[in-house]
């Protein structure tokens, strides 16, 4: 676990695909560097014919069997970080390497030396958070000595940027990366854990008044967290030189969400055009990893980082090293090179260039690590797609994403190498059908059907597929009315269902969970409120009421926290149907007699069923907010009259507590 999200993990790693550079040959000419008598074993080898054949004035040591020429390195300057993103490392932080272990401001300069000898020409610094290291501007300084290096980026969550941004553009830095994930304060302290928006903010406004064009804005999208602010950060390059960066979400080990919170590039796209459809395409290098739009007449533009739904590795020229001196030639994958151990045991430079050529040399066409790890998640995805009520009109935009991720998982479906199951093609002449723990898996119309195998001791129950554009929903998911019924997929057979207003109404005959079915309800408006309270006790309640708390403002981190917890309702409630909420509101307030924060939480709809579940998620979401935040300070918190206090709309009639 030790450096794994330093290395590997977190908002480095997500932010790590970013910022690629032309690909550009050696501005000197010279030839392929390689040292002597190694010309007939190039030439007696692939990728020696290729690097002769294509007479390539860069170094054969950066260019790897496919041709591909590494002239853009991340160095990592740090592990550590000043915020706790949420998707990105744990709350109290990671196991740290020795500083010891680290690489010093002189073995950097001396590895970064080597590169750009050998073809470098962009460096980019990283960390965790560069800017937190005390050395930094010196590390840039002396980087800008570098003869034939003519790019010096740094990416930063832009809390330390503005101060120290004046002086680090005297040293050398001329291109700048700010991740920031939300336009919303409230919502930057809930996702960061820390403070610091307007810090952030700060430092976007002083890199563009020192002349930075653009100014590169990363922002991940996740769904169900900021997809919202899609137009939101469009907006925010109307009258600033800014780049936008949407970033699809994805999924790594080091977090632990799942694969169906990515909202994919086309999908970000057509919500965008929809409010411009003048959005107009600007052209891009070969080796860059962004598709970049414009808004006319806006200073700014666009961009989206597509890592999961197309991937770039063709043209990557990226290579890494990270705080302890270990080389990466794939961000994602797991393969390290330890530069450090070489550097400290004496390596001659041309020792170091052969370890490096090595490495390089074993680069894979493609970063099969992360669809080996994520093939679980992408299974999944794959297995139970989003329907018109779970993701609106995401589903529509379903069939090119899962073909997408089809594509790139190519043969690993056959086996996953995670589990060692194998999964059988069976020919069938218009679905495709894997036999798999004795269910028969059909994919069909961009749906999975899942169908009892004959043979198997599985008790497993059918899916009916619908239609793209309908709801796929269980064969039996189907709300009875009088004298209603309902036929199953593999039988004729056809079953009475009673009325009975009184019984529950989310299990079948059987006693089995089951959804409601409430197409045939009428629309109408929908409203529901409902409270908890959260006892702190008297030294926990004076803290939040004087806002000391060391995690941040613990009533507006709880009140974003039962905002978005309304709006995810049906993803934690199983059977809750995922409604279109035309407002959200959720109030605080101290009551100082009971040292108690009293939640008051209002969700409304217009549509064909209640809100009452949205209005209580929120309430309970808000309650384990504040004493999650509260938690460092005391235990003996209590959290009670988690209650629907009244609801509007629907047959039932109103309901109020008295």
């Amino acid at each position: 676990m030790a450096a794994a999200w330093g290395r590997r993990g977190g908002s480095a790693l997500l932010r790590g695909a970013l910022g690629a550079a032309p690909g550009r040959a050696c501005s000197t000419g010279a030839p392929v560097r390689a040292p002597t008598g190694t010309a007939q074993e190039l030439e007696s080898s692939g990728r020696g014919r290729f690097l002769l054949e294509h007479a390539a004035p860069f170094s054969a040591f950066l260019t790897d069997s496919f041709g591909r020429q590494h002239n853009y390195l991340r160095i990592s300057l740090t592990e550590k970080c000043n915020l706790r993103c949420q998707y990105c490392m744990p709350e109290e932080g990671v196991q740290l390497t020795p500083k010891s272990e680290l690489l010093t401001a002189q073995e950097i300069i001396t590895l970064a030396r080597l590169f750009v000898k050998e073809g470098v020409e962009k460096i980019r610094l990283t960390g965790g958070e560069p800017l937190i290291r005390p050395d930094v501007v010196d590390i840039v300084g002396q980087l800008n000595k570098l003869e034939g290096l003519k790019t010096i980026a740094i990416t930063t969550n832009g809390i330390n940027l503005a101060r120290l941004l004046p002086r680090l553009k005297e040293a050398g830095v001329n291109a700048v990366n700010i991740s920031l994930d939300t336009l919303v304060p409230a919502k930057y302290e809930f996702i960061v854990r820390r403070k610091g928006f307007h810090k952030v903010m700060e430092g976007i406004h002083k890199a563009t008044e020192l002349g930075y064009r653009p100014v590169k804005v990363n922002c991940v999208v996740m769904r169900g967290f900021n997809e919202d602010e899609l137009l939101g950060f469009v907006e925010f390059t109307k009258d600033l030189p800014l780049d936008v960066r949407f970033i699809e979400y994805m999924p790594f080990d080091g977090n632990k969400w799942n694969f169906k919170k990515m909202v994919s590039y086309k999908e970000m796209l057509d919500t965008i055009k929809q409010r411009w459809p003048e959005l107009e395409k600007l052209p891009c290098e070969a080796s860059s990893t962004a598709k970049s739009y414009k808004v006319p007449r806006f200073q700014g533009q666009i961009s989206f980082i597509t890592s999961m739904s197309e991937h770039f590795c063709g043209s990557c020229n990226r290579l890494r090293i990270t705080a302890d001196g270990n080389l990466k030639v794939c961000l994602f994958g797991s393969s390290e090179v330890s530069l450090r151990d070489h550097l400290r045991s004496g390596a001659s430079q041309e020792e170091l260039v052969e370890i490096i050529g090595a490495a390089v040399g074993r680069k894979k066409k493609q970063h099969a690590e992360l669809a080996l790890l994520s093939l679980p998640l992408l299974q999944d995805a794959l297995q139970h797609p989003p329907n018109s009520k779970q993701w609106g009109h995401t589903a529509s935009h379903w069939p090119t994403l899962r073909a997408s991720l089809s594509k790139q998982m190519g043969k690993a479906l056959m086996k996953n190498k995670l589990s060692g199951q194998l999964i059988l093609p069976v020919s069938h002449p218009e679905q495709q059908c894997y036999r798999r723990t004795g269910i028969l898996q059909t994919q069909l119309r961009g749906f999975c059907v899942f169908q009892k195998d004959p043979s198997s001791t599985f008790d497993t129950k059918c899916l009916e597929a619908s239609p793209v554009g309908q709801v796929s929903v269980d064969c039996q998911l189907q709300e009875a009315s009088p004298g209603s019924e309902f036929c199953t997929r593999d039988s004729a057979s056809c079953s009475k269902v009673p009325h009975a207003s009184d019984s529950l109404t989310h299990t079948d005959e059987e006693g089995r969970a089951t959804m409601v079915d409430v197409g045939g309800k009428p629309d109408s408006r929908r409203r529901a409120v409902a409270g908890a309270v959260v006892r702190l006790g008297e030294k926990a309640f004076g803290m939040v009421r004087q806002n000391q708390m060391k995690k941040g403002d613990v009533l507006a981190v709880a009140q974003i926290a039962g905002i978005q917890g309304a709006k995810l309702t049906s993803q934690l409630i199983p059977l809750c149907h995922n409604i279109p909420l035309s407002h959200v509101e959720v109030s605080l307030s101290l009551d100082e007699a009971r040292c108690a924060v009293v939640i008051h939480c209002s969700c409304q709809t217009w549509g064909k069923t209640g809100v009452e579940m949205e209005a209580l998620t929120a309430a309970s979401l808000a309650a384990l907010t504040v004493y999650d935040m509260c938690k460092a300070v005391t235990h003996d918190i209590v959290i009670e009259e988690v209650k629907l206090l009244s609801k509007t709309g629907g047959q039932r009639g109103d309901f109020s507590r008295a």
